[in-house]
């Protein structure tokens, strides 16, 4: 099931149970603007090259539109439309006052050369420029886009509305990004794993994990959960997957894929095969990848007590079902994995501000979100006698739905 037909089942769940009228549901489903442009550059070798630019606007009841912008050869509309509803939902969820968008651009980044690179996003913040903002717009880095892509938007931004650092989320921190960004989506995976253990009586400390995914949200989550006394057993990335029962040396790995370029090869643990990363033995597993790769094909394998998303959208409808009569308690992409969305928007504060904080004080004020954000969640799943999922959509949806009814949008 694609990522839009299953968000949008959510959020039709989410409505009923809120018992949202048909008007201001349909209104709160429709995006408030899609943007689609060509972006022409000349490669390095004089030829010209097109590549087809996004932008979906989901919402702004509550506040400037946030989302990140990709650049993958497969940027899908539907995607992106489901990314950008997904970050309305995310940010409401997280109680910060901004809206949801996405974009990207249709290109493998790899096959380009930096200044490559460089003019395309040039070109693509050229034709979307006024349609973003600090108060209307406020993009981030997402797949295969990073702090140097951000300086870039910057930049360029900053030619037509004047030095606007608070514009873009995710930049470097010589030009106002925020200490603890980078691992700010791990981070928070951590508090919010630490808030539902807790619920259950329990501390990440002699839990076993197994992590999907070693980018930068899986290896952050790694190191901080192995501080935390968390026993990782198992992980993959693009490269391979590698498993130590007894529990992989966490620091070391970090090395080992820093020179190697992914976890194939590490000596502290054996070989698997990556497909089979899912249904390892563990307590908890964290998909951290990408989406839908938990399925009704492999649904009943899972052994895992807890899944915590670090990934947006990796379990599919089915295979909630399949789960939850199995037990297994599903933290949900919306509010695991919104400590980067939440450490963004306290990089926003301190550029409108121009008041740099320090890097504890961005921890600290990321673990009260995100203990606050389960708390709401839970208040939901008892008051309409849900799931987590639900719980964390009913919060999300509820929010945009009293905002827009306060400003007077409902149909």
């Amino acid at each position: 099931m694609n990522a839009l037909v299953a968000t949008n089942r959510n959020f039709k769940l989410a409505a009923r149970l809120l018992g949202l009228d048909s008007k201001l549901e349909r209104s709160l489903l429709i995006p408030f603007r899609e943007i689609k442009v060509e972006c022409t550059i000349p490669k390095d070798d004089g030829s010209l090259a097109s590549f087809v630019g996004f932008r979906v606007q989901h919402d702004n009841a509550r506040g400037p539109m946030k989302g990140g912008i990709r650049y993958h050869p497969e940027v899908d509309p539907d995607e992106v439309n489901a990314l950008a509803q997904l970050m309305t939902w995310k940010t409401a969820v997280a109680n910060i006052p901004y809206g949801g968008a996405k974009g990207g651009i249709g290109c493998d980044p790899g096959e380009l050369s930096v200044s490559e690179l460089e003019r395309l996003t040039r070109v693509f913040t050229q034709k979307i420029h006024d349609l973003i903002g600090i108060h209307t717009d406020v993009p981030a880095p997402d797949m295969g886009t990073g702090p140097q892509t951000m300086a870039w938007i910057l930049d360029e931004y900053s030619k037509f509305h004047g030095y606007s650092p608070a514009v873009v989320t995710g930049k470097p921190i010589d030009l106002g990004g925020s200490l603890g960004r980078d691992a700010a989506t791990g981070r928070g995976v951590l508090f919010a794993t630490e808030a539902l253990l807790n619920e259950h009586g329990k501390s990440i400390s002699g839990q076993q994990f197994v992590i999907q995914g070693f980018g930068n949200v899986g290896s952050w989550a790694a190191q901080l959960i192995h501080e935390s006394g968390g026993k990782i057993v198992a992980v993959s990335d693009i490269s391979g997957a590698v498993k130590n029962s007894k529990g992989l040396d966490i620091p070391s790995l970090l090395n080992h894929v820093k020179e190697k370029r992914g976890v194939k090869g590490f000596n502290g643990g054996d070989p698997i095969d990556p497909t089979s990363i899912l249904v390892e033995d563990c307590d908890i597993l964290i998909p951290a990848a990408l989406g839908g790769v938990i399925n009704r094909e492999n649904a009943n394998d899972i052994k895992a007590k807890f899944i915590i998303e670090a990934a947006n959208h990796p379990t599919d409808p089915e295979a909630d079902e399949i789960l939850s009569k199995k037990g297994v308690v599903i933290l949900p992409d919306i509010y695991a994995n919104s400590g980067g969305v939440t450490v963004s928007y306290f990089e926003w504060v301190q550029n409108i501000q121009g008041f740099l904080w320090d890097e504890e004080k961005v921890n600290n004020e990321l673990r009260t979100y995100m203990t606050k954000g389960f708390k709401d969640v839970k208040e939901m799943c008892k008051t309409h006698n849900c799931d987590l999922r639900m719980g964390a959509f009913t919060l999300g949806v509820n929010r945009v739905a009293r905002a827009t009814v306060l400003r007077g949008w409902e149909a």
